[in-house]
């Protein structure tokens, strides 16, 4: 990992130390890696659209996780406190748990005046996507999966260094691609639609791990 980009992470976890006083639930596996678990308020989280909110959820680690419940959006965005970051690792859990329209949830990376990158699974799709946001959504590869079941939970990680993007869901490999649009912004979660998804277990650290 590059210097420059070390720095970047250590400055955040100075900062989400602060963030913590202020009701973030955060537990640290490395000095700059930070997992959010949704225990806590959401200070310092930015919402783009949608309606989030903390809420007790079967099977969440810690019994409560973040839900997204806005049903009338095209797509729904939530921007966790700190960044931006450059390479990066990022982890969650996910449950769709209803939608007719779609059942999804997305990591969204490299988020910046509103563009994004965005890998997303899908309930009621066999595939799973990496697209760009730019005042418009855009796909830029794809893979066949077997679609994550409604109302279980699943994993989605992703990770960026450089213009090599990765995506996994469920501990498998499927996104393997190199872009250069977007080289830094900040981590968030993604939905589209009517789907009513849980989030838990957000986990945002450097590429190698410190």
């Amino acid at each position: 990992m590059t210097a420059p980009s070390r720095r970047q992470f250590i400055t955040a976890a100075a900062t989400l130390g602060a963030s913590m006083a202020m009701g973030i639930r955060c537990l640290w596996a490395t000095e700059s890696t930070v997992r959010f678990d949704f225990t806590r308020p959401l200070e310092g989280w930015e919402t783009v659209t949608g309606k989030w909110g903390i809420e007790a959820v079967p099977g969440a680690s810690e019994g409560k996780a973040l839900v997204q419940r806005a049903t009338n959006n095209p797509f729904n965005v939530i921007v966790a406190p700190d960044g931006p970051y450059t390479d990066i690792d990022v982890s969650v859990r996910f449950k769709p748990i209803s939608g007719s329209e779609d059942a999804s949830a997305g990591i969204v990376f490299r988020f910046s005046e509103g563009r994004y990158y965005v890998v997303r699974a899908n309930a009621l799709e066999d595939n799973f996507n990496l697209y760009y946001y730019d005042r418009g959504r855009h796909q830029i590869t794809g893979a066949r999966v077997k679609a994550p079941a409604l109302g279980q939970w699943h994993k989605l990680r992703i990770t960026a260094e450089g213009d090599r993007i990765k995506g996994w869901l469920n501990d498998q490999l499927h996104i393997d691609h190199h872009d250069s649009r977007f080289t830094s912004g900040r981590v968030g979660l993604w939905t589209k639609a009517d789907s009513i998804t849980a989030f838990d277990d957000l986990v945002v650290g450097p590429m190698g791990g410190g």
